[in-house]
Order: structure tokens, then C-alpha cells, then sequence
């Protein structure tokens, strides 16, 4: 009987392919900067949610929770090995940073915008998107629900 190998990377993206998937970011912070997670959808190419992240990031600015968020959905999307990618984020700083058409001024953004491009570009054909934040609202209430529940686990 012979044995499959196990992956060499098992990070690394599946063979299967998504056709496309569409990706919606956000990032929260209460008193800004102060309590700060993330929320992220992934939805495949029928609009059906595939994978979603809900995580506190302890202290933050709400512009490093936008930069953290779209990093970790840039991450987790890769395993999918999407033809192609839209990313959908209420941030016009960020998407405007990260398609280099804003300078970075915050010196404490510059490497997080510098991954996020790094691993944007990883993608053949990715399209990074501003949206109204009521257009985000998924994203935004798996954001606002890790620090809800990160809240509700203090009390206890």
C-alpha cells in the first residue's frame, strides 16, 4: 500500500483552483487608537460565504486594524488559489495607500502597507476596491462581534 506524501508547504495554496472570489475587509478600533479586531468575508463566485475571521488585535489605530485585516484576508484568501481576486474594503486611506496612490505618512503603516502590496501582488488578477461602509456590513459586524465578545469575556 502506498502512502500519499504530506505537503511540503501545507500553507501553500490547493491545486484545486476558485474561479473567483470576491473578499471584504474591515477593521475596528473603539477610541481609536484603543480595542482593535478584524473582520473578514470570503465569498466564492455564486456569492456563497466561504470562509470568514473574527479576531481582537489587542491596542491599535483603526487605520493599523484596516491594514491588519486586509493582510490577514490576503493570507487566508491564497489558500483558496483564486484565478481571480476582488478585495472590497471601506478604507480609502488603505486602498488608496496600498495601489500607491496616497504617500504613507504614518511611519507605523509603512510596513504594514508594504506587506499587504507585497502579498496583493502575489495575486495574477486582483483588483483591490474602495466601498460604502453599509455595502461592508458583513465585514464590519464580524469586526464589531470579536470586540463584543472580547468585552463580554472581561465581565466574566
Amino acid at each position: 500500500m502506498s502512502q500519499t506524501p504530506l505537503p511540503l508547504f501545507p500553507d501553500s495554496p490547493s491545486e484545486k483552483r476558485e474561479p473567483h472570489l470576491l473578499v471584504y475587509t474591515d477593521g475596528a478600533s473603539r477610541n481609536n487608537p484603543g480595542d482593535a479586531s478584524i473582520g473578514v468575508v470570503i465569498k466564492n463566485n455564486q456569492n456563497e460565504i466561504i470562509e470568514t475571521l473574527s479576531e481582537c488585535l489587542g491596542i491599535a489605530t483603526n487605520n493599523k486594524a484596516e491594514y491588519l485585516a486586509l493582510i490577514r484576508a490576503l493570507q487566508t484568501a491564497r489558500k483558496f488559489n483564486p484565478i481571480k481576486i476582488d478585495f472590497y474594503l471601506d478604507s480609502q486611506l488603505v486602498v488608496r495607500q496600498v495601489l500607491g496612490q496616497y504617500k504613507v505618512k504614518d511611519a507605523g503603516l509603512i510596513p504594514l502597507c508594504r506587506q499587504a502590496q507585497m502579498l496583493y501582488r502575489q495575486f495574477d488578477q486582483a483588483t483591490i476596491s474602495h466601498i460604502p461602509r453599509a455595502e461592508n456590513f458583513e465585514a464590519d459586524a464580524l469586526a464589531n462581534a470579536a470586540l463584543d465578545n472580547q468585552k463580554k469575556k472581561r465581565i466574566q
